[in-house]
């Protein structure tokens, strides 16, 4: 697996996880507390965390192979 690869699965899985961690934390907000809004410090720490550890374990199943 090339870095380039690497990357583009990075941010993929980041705007991914960045989309739909904002949607469920806005809809939560929006149900639980009557006031939607979204929690993006929440957002971008699991996006980034997830785009690291995804495709690293691609890149270690890629390499046993």
């Amino acid at each position: 697996m090339k870095i380039k690869e690497l990357l583009i699965n990075f941010v993929i899985m980041f705007t991914v996880t960045l989309v739909v961690t904002a949607i469920v934390t806005y809809l939560w907000n929006l149900i639980v507390h009557g006031a939607g809004s979204f929690d993006w410090e929440t957002s971008f720490r699991l996006a980034i965390i997830l785009g690291i550890v995804f495709p690293s374990m691609r890149l270690i199943e890629y390499k046993k192979k």
